[in-house]
């Protein structure tokens, strides 16, 4: 077990490089497993979730080279084995296998899915999308049993009840190789699924249609391998902004796609944060009058990313006046509201929605990271807050932030990571 020690109050300056999207990433990886030779990515986050996958792709004799930021997959000599249910257990994106085996061996025993628990997470549309295109799904013993028939996967059209990122990607990858044209209806548009079918589509596919609610698929016979630069990461960039705006003075962060972070970008200038906005990069300054408080809701993109209403928390303290915060996708992201609370903030949960009193002046505690995001909304609070702020659980932290600590480090944080037994 590790945790993270924090002295806070420092102004932090310089700049900061966004690396891959772990979103993207942890689907690019499973998809690569179609190609007939290897795949190159490059861009690839150094994080817990990519090594996981990695492990997993390791134990189907996937061959992988990882040296940080370039992943080379080589599928050539896969079996299809039995996922190992430990590994998938703890990464909730493993799921993505289950559309790819299904695609490539015509069946695949995949263990439930993982990850964060941030409240009901269903993967009923996965089943659904899979079931429409002729594929048998059992539930046994808590594995998934996905099996179709003799004729193989057939096109079909799939209209998904919700917004789902996860099922629309599933259902991409189990449909890229069916017989004929299919059709998904109320697909997700976030960047992340742009990504994937470009891959595919590097690979061979035939994809209409990413970035829109409706996505287009003709199978194709065979996919073969390619080079592809993984898109940067949103969420991350996202999360240096609202920690620039909250504990910095002058703070570039870099690679970044400005069109991606809108909702983000909308609220800070809304609350008063003075930034300066390139082509690849946004530069944040230490705002000379109070902040403005603002309401958040988040949305299926291109509204507010839920990934990144815990992050913004801590800014949102900095304001004069009551923020709240509506999470319509997941409204039991609120395990970072405690936390806060026991570090001095004026904040509090109400049905759905969280309510914020500012300006919150924050102290040094021992706190929990109870999942990824909420551990990153920690993280700023620790920078902002006086005196040393303690960090458990930072193993969720570490499955979603590259380098979190040097990057810090070359901020001006006074930040390390030490073994939970070691003396402080």
């Amino acid at each position: 077990m590790k945790k993270l020690i924090i002295n806070g109050g420092k102004k932090l300056s310089g700049n900061v490089t966004i690396t891959g999207a772990k979103n993207s990433a942890v689907a690019l990886i499973p998809a690569s497993i179609l190609a007939d030779s290897p795949v190159t990515l490059e861009g690839v986050p150094d994080i817990q979730d990519v090594h996981s996958l990695i492990e997993i792709l390791n134990v189907m004799n996937v061959k992988t080279d990882f040296d940080g930021s370039t992943l080379v997959i080589d599928p050539t000599e896969m079996v299809s084995i039995p996922m190992p249910s430990g590994k998938i257990q703890s990464l909730r994106a493993s799921y993505y296998f289950m559309g790819a085996l299904l695609t490539k061996y015509g069946q695949g025993v995949v263990g439930l899915p993982g990850g964060c628990f941030l409240g009901p997470r269903p993967i009923d549309q996965h089943l659904k999308g899979f079931r429409a295109l002729g594929a048998t799904v059992e539930n046994e013993l808590g594995a998934m049993y996905l099996r179709t028939p003799e004729e193989g996967l057939v096109g079909t059209r799939i209209y998904l009840d919700v917004v789902s990122i996860g099922a629309t990607i599933n259902v991409l990858l189990a449909a890229v190789k069916a017989k004929g044209k299919t059709i998904i209806e109320n697909a997700a548009r976030e960047p992340e699924i742009i990504d994937v079918a470009t891959l595919l589509n590097n690979m061979g596919a035939k994809i209409r249609g990413a970035g829109t609610d409706i996505l287009r698929i003709e199978g194709v016979e065979e996919l073969h391998g390619c080079r592809h630069t993984v898109i940067p990461d949103r969420i991350e960039a996202g999360t240096y902004l609202a920690l620039a705006g909250a504990a910095g003075s002058d703070i570039l962060v870099q690679n970044v796609i400005v069109e991606h972070l809108e909702g983000p970008l909308a609220k800070m200038e809304e609350m008063g944060v003075p930034m300066e906005i390139g082509e690849d990069s946004v530069r944040v300054k230490e705002a000379q009058s109070p902040l403005k408080p603002v309401d958040v809701k988040t949305l299926p993109y291109p509204g507010f990313a839920t990934d990144l209403q815990q992050p913004l928390t801590p800014l949102m303290l900095k304001a004069v006046g009551e923020s709240s915060i509506l999470d319509t996708i997941y409204a039991k992201r609120v395990k970072h509201i405690p936390e806060l609370v026991r570090m001095g903030a004026k904040a509090r949960v109400e049905g759905d929605l969280i309510l914020l009193e500012g300006p919150s002046k924050l102290k040094g505690v021992e706190v929990e990271a109870s999942d990824l995001r909420a551990g990153a909304c920690l993280v700023i609070a620790g920078l902002m807050a006086e005196g040393t702020t303690t960090i458990t659980g930072v193993e969720n932290i570490l499955r979603g932030y590259d380098h979190i600590v040097e990057k810090l480090t070359a901020l001006g944080a006074d930040i390390k990571m030490i073994e939970a037994d070691d003396d402080i």
